[in-house]
């Protein structure tokens, strides 16, 4: 049985009494950095604290929204979503706060909202990282006064909402670059949410395949199964997409295998040849530890084959810097300097690249 989320009592909400646990907020996993997750989400769920979900693409961050929802006191209010980097800036005010008729050329009625939409229940700003700077002022001050206007009415309407946000962006990183404003982001940061990729999650990526191939059954399809040797090149893949990459390749397998055992060759190229030239680049690790004890290996090399400590003193700061700024220029020489790829292939943020690469002064040739 799964744990409850929560550790002492579950939220006391009259429409739902049931305890937070993993299986009602739709997560899959026993993995330790979930269930931190699932602790914090446990505290917060039956407060109408703003919260703010951080990951990367695909990690189920509206889920998440979905889940602090149903087990929130609003739950038998609305839950409306909004994805902000999807709206034309043009039309994004109107999105958010409505128009009166006649307020703009096309504006033929009146028209409702996201805020006035969700109001008693929950908005769910997707990629709020996307606003532009004049929309964030807008929402900035819908934040502090808890009031909102129509585009082209006079009248105050009261903001009877909890918000969260979500954005798989380096906030910090956005505000030093000018993007994204200071004041919006600790209104927005008052209980952050950070989920952990697919990659760091270990087993619960076949926990999450065997989750997918349920629902596969349950539309018609008969179960696949995997060989060992497919099963290890999925434990090491990076899974840039995470779980939503996951669920579209069960989606595939299911179509070319069902009921049939799958081979490396039915895996998408990028895995099973990131998985192959990973076991070259290791063999030939080897091949150069073997003959040149003093050579420096990466660090994913160094708990399984160890390292030699130099003979006298020496900087390790400035050591493992020059070892992180290697594999970074290798990355960008393996993906044709395009940061996006490279970061992928160090299973990093495009973002936490784009940070190291001003950091070690290194200029790639294409973003």
């Amino acid at each position: 049985m799964m744990e409850s989320l929560v550790e002492t009592t579950a939220p006391q909400n009259p429409a739902d009494r049931r305890a937070l646990s993993r299986e009602s907020c739709g997560l899959v996993g026993r993995s330790e950095v979930l269930r931190n997750v699932t602790r914090l989400l446990g505290k917060v769920a039956a407060t109408d604290s703003t919260v703010l979900i951080l990951g990367e693409s695909g990690t189920g961050k509206e889920v998440i929204a979905q889940c602090l929802h149903r087990h929130s006191t609003r739950a038998a209010g609305p839950f409306v979503a909004i994805n902000c980097g999807a709206i034309p800036a043009e039309l994004m005010e109107s999105e958010l706060f409505g128009h009166e008729k006649g307020a703009f050329t096309g504006a033929l009625l009146t028209r409702k909202g996201r805020f006035e939409l969700a109001e008693g229940g929950t908005l769910f700003l997707d990629e709020v990282a996307e606003m532009t700077p004049s929309m964030q002022v807008k929402l900035l001050r819908v934040l502090q006064e808890h009031q909102y206007e129509r585009v082209g009415g006079s009248k105050p309407r009261d903001a009877d909402v909890r918000i969260i946000a979500a954005t798989h962006r380096d906030l910090e990183a956005r505000i030093r670059d000018g993007l994204f404003r200071e004041d919006l982001y600790y209104r927005l940061n008052i209980f952050p949410v950070e989920l952990p990729p697919l990659r760091q999650r270990g087993d619960d990526l076949f926990l999450l395949l065997e989750h997918f191939l349920m629902q596969r059954q349950e539309d018609g399809f008969a179960p696949f199964r995997l060989s060992a040797e497919v099963k290890q090149v999925l434990l090491e893949h990076c899974w840039p997409g995470n779980v939503r990459e996951l669920r579209n390749l069960v989606e595939r397998l299911s179509i070319l295998r069902a009921g049939e055992e799958v081979r490396l060759s039915d895996l998408p190229q990028h895995i099973w040849q990131s998985a192959k030239n990973a076991k070259s680049e290791s063999d030939a690790l080897r091949t150069i530890w073997a003959m040149e004890p003093d050579a420096a290996l990466p660090v994913a090399e160094l708990g399984e084959l160890g390292h030699r400590l130099p003979d006298g003193p020496f900087d390790l700061k400035n050591y493992l810097e020059e070892i992180e700024r290697n594999l970074i220029l290798q990355a960008l020489d393996l993906c044709d300097q395009v940061v996006a790829r490279a970061a992928e292939r160090l299973g990093l943020r495009r973002t936490t690249l784009v940070e190291k690469l001003r950091k070690y002064a290194i200029q790639p040739g294409r973003e």
